[in-house]
């Protein structure tokens, strides 16, 4: 790979993963629109490692708390509020591994990577984000956050496993619709997102361990660099604005490019 195809990748996962437009589709676009050759397992582990340690640092005050909560949660010992947080980040994240587990069991991963059903879940699920958004009461904060929130949220996750759902997108909606602030909504989709690239992390990075390449070693870390730093700016500039500025605008993107890509599909 190139260098500049390394920073196009890495640049497209870190603005687009904690946005809510969808990462993954995106990155699938990238080379069937570009002709580029896919970026490969290694590169996507690094791209999620980048992401990953950008949300940690800006959610760094949550996850120290969970953090410190998570061996009490892990034996039922729920009387901290790290406890807590910890408990629901885990039953949140049971959906999308089980479900994500059973998609790839089925061998119908591949199918659902097409411009087709990419631009079909930009446009419907974008329209959703919008009508959650119009309807959901701003009441709850994520002191609020309850098991059954926490379930609720975890499955409007799983629907992510879809490529052009994106991942924020749909968890935003559905807390959204519990009546989080958007803000709140926002904060805990971030955090369910922590689990959840981990797991991902580690599935792809057993994959690329069976086929190892140390010649992209070094292209991984700049991966991994150039993502975090994507990350970091479009997390900040999302949240620093969502108090003044609605979904709308990131509606209106994901209704544009889902007609694009229909076109392109169709046409």
């Amino acid at each position: 790979m190139t260098l500049f195809h390394i920073f196009l990748v890495a640049i497209i996962q870190g603005i687009t993963e904690f946005l809510p437009i969808s990462s993954s589709g995106h990155l699938i676009l990238l080379p069937k629109l570009t002709g580029m050759a896919d970026q490969g397992l290694v590169i996507d582990v690094a791209v999620h490692v980048g992401t990953l340690f950008a949300v940690v640092l800006y959610f760094r005050s949550d996850v120290r708390i969970a953090l410190a909560g998570l061996p009490r949660a892990l034996t039922g010992r729920v009387d901290t509020p790290g406890a807590r947080l910890a408990l629901l980040l885990l039953i949140a994240t049971v959906p999308v591994i089980v479900a994500g587990a059973l998609l790839k069991l089925s061998g119908h991963t591949e199918s659902l990577r097409s411009v087709a059903v990419i631009g079909w879940t930009s446009i419907i699920f974008g329209l959703v984000l919008y009508w959650s958004d119009r309807i959901g009461p701003h009441k709850k904060s994520i002191a609020d956050w309850t098991v059954t929130d926490a379930i609720v949220t975890g499955l409007w996750q799983a629907i992510a496993l879809i490529p052009g759902t994106s991942r924020s997108g749909i968890t935003i909606t559905g807390a959204r619709i519990l009546g989080y602030r958007r803000h709140e909504a926002a904060r805990i989709s971030m955090l369910m997102s922590i689990p959840t690239i981990v797991a991902s992390g580690v599935l792809l990075g057993a994959e690329a361990a069976m086929e190892p390449d140390p010649t992209v070693l070094a292209g991984a870390a700049t991966a991994a660099a150039f993502a975090f730093a994507a990350a970091l700016a479009a997390l900040s500039l999302m949240m620093r604005f969502l108090d003044r500025v609605s979904f709308t605008p990131y509606v209106i993107y994901r209704v544009a490019l889902g007609l694009v890509l229909l076109a392109l599909a169709y046409g």
